[in-house]
């Protein structure tokens, strides 16, 4: 029964590998074919390639789930004429910045590729430092979107507080963390592969260096250019690598226990250069095959950037209005007329341009697109606008050094306060008034407070500002710029 059960499989997945094909243009099959050669070099010759295992991470944008296809079909190919072919783990992190209609991509592609229930294949995702089988229909645990807040403010309150507002800086911490971690998981993969553009690789490591001195880390170690040393520059940067904002016993460790090696030297293989055709040459595969579904008006977001054009916006308003002391229109357009010069950059079709500028309306009454923002920002990461504006006025860091200013522009009516605040800053007693009122309107706990009352605020300095790196390339791991 077992060999008819296998016999029946493998014809399935020779009809996948035949439509997959279908597909490709002439110059894709050439690049299938050197992708083939290529993992088996990596693998020590296609003798062994049955005992090499690939890890491909999955956001569900349109490059991750177009690289996945031509893997699945290098891994199928493989399988036609060889004795064995290499394994596939296909990992996903789940967190706020991953929206819903992304996890149905993945679903979609997913099964059009017939990777449930292959044995050769792992479907997971990483909740809360938890390594799960992968499920589209799963919501992120409460616990996981708590811990996704609170990193997310801590790493970003240790900014100069007039340098831009980089939100998501957190991200590039949890998507480090969890390439080092699900690379070990399970007896570990060989090889991360990937078709980051090298002008992409360079912007994570970017924002990883950024994340790490905000965590205290320190600054990565010099490297050279890429990812060919990423996962030794992971090893590099210790276990926990947010140890250093929370007491250790806030720690949550990596689950399932004793399930992670203690070392595992994982290679990197990159396919930018080998990967073919513009954009529109691939819709045809993308959705009529994976059943990939584009919403125009969304962002290929990678760490460091929300998806929402909406939030992003909103966050540039705030931050004109608060800081730099002008409108929060002029924000809004400001952010704007940097989107659409990326977009035309990029060839992006003029009519694409024009819905998603009339998406904003009227300029001068943005009060639902804030509404917008904020139920977003409050839905994806329990974020209000009291606590945005808090981190935008970085209070608490170095002894407190701008709590005044921030309560003489937001809050006048607790300066009076100010001596209380301190000494609940320091740990010491104060009024449960004023214990409340800071966990309100920073969304900290006092504790946490504290940790940042003792830490110095990390200068960005010359490094490339975090507008023009959001709005120029997308830094996503599995993902090419957003070139093309």
């Amino acid at each position: 029964m077992s060999t008819i059960h296998d016999q029946a499989m493998n014809y399935v997945y020779q009809q996948v590998l035949q439509r997959l094909l279908s597909f490709f243009s002439r110059a894709e099959r050439t690049a299938l074919q050197l992708l083939i050669q290529r993992l088996a070099v990596a693998a020590g010759g296609m003798d062994r390639i049955g005992e090499f295992k690939v890890l491909a991470t999955q956001s569900g944008t349109r490059d991750c789930c177009y690289s996945l296809a031509l893997l699945r079909a290098a891994q199928l190919s493989i399988a036609g004429r060889a004795p064995g072919t290499f394994q596939l783990r296909v990992a996903t992190l789940r967190g706020g910045v991953v929206p819903p209609a992304a996890l149905h991509n993945m679903h979609r592609s997913f099964s059009a590729l017939f990777l449930y229930d292959d044995p050769r294949v792992e479907l997971l995702m990483v909740d809360h430092r938890e390594v799960l089988p992968f499920n589209h229909q799963e919501p992120v645990s409460e616990t996981g979107r708590e811990a996704n807040r609170i990193n997310l403010l801590m790493v970003g309150h240790r900014r100069v507080w007039n340098e831009d507002l980089v939100l998501w800086d957190d991200s590039y911490l949890a998507t480090a963390e969890f390439l080092g971690q699900v690379a070990r998981w399970n007896n570990g993969v060989d090889a991360l592969l990937s078709s980051d553009s090298a002008r992409s690789q360079e912007a994570f490591l970017l924002g990883l260096d950024r994340a790490a001195r905000k965590a205290g880390i320190g600054a990565l170690p010099k490297r050279g250019s890429g990812f060919d040393e990423l996962f030794n520059l992971l090893d590099g940067m210790g276990g926990d690598y947010y140890r250093e904002l929370h007491p250790e016993a806030d720690l949550r460790p990596w689950r399932p226990l004793g399930q992670f090696e203690a070392c595992r030297r994982t290679s990197y293989i990159g396919i930018d250069d080998i990967v073919v055709g513009k954009m529109e040459e691939r819709w045809p595969l993308l959705s009529d095959f994976l059943g990939y579904q584009a919403d125009e008006l969304q962002c290929e977001a990678g760490p460091g950037e929300s998806a929402d054009p909406v939030v992003t916006a909103y966050l540039s308003g705030l931050h004109a209005c608060y800081v730099d002391g002008r409108n929060y229109e002029a924000g809004v357009s400001e952010y704007l007329q940097r989107c659409l010069a990326s977009m035309r950059r990029r060839n992006v079709p003029e009519q694409v341009c024009e819905r998603f500028l009339a998406s904003f309306g009227n300029l001068s009454d943005l009060s639902e697109h804030r509404a917008q923002a904020v139920a977003s920002l409050q839905r994806n990461f329990g974020l209000n606008e009291s606590q945005l504006i808090c981190l935008l006025f970085t209070p608490f860091i170095e002894g407190g050094a701008g709590l005044e200013r921030f309560l003489r522009t937001c809050h006048p009516g607790m300066l009076i306060a100010m001596s209380d605040l301190h000494r609940a800053m320091q740990g010491l007693h104060a009024p449960d008034q004023v214990l409340q009122w800071m966990t309100e309107v920073s969304g900290l706990p006092v504790h946490l407070i504290s940790r940042l009352y003792a830490m110095d605020s990390i200068s960005m300095g010359e490094q490339v500002s975090p507008a023009a790196e959001a709005s120029d390339v997308k830094v996503a791991v599995g993902d090419r710029s957003a070139e093309g």
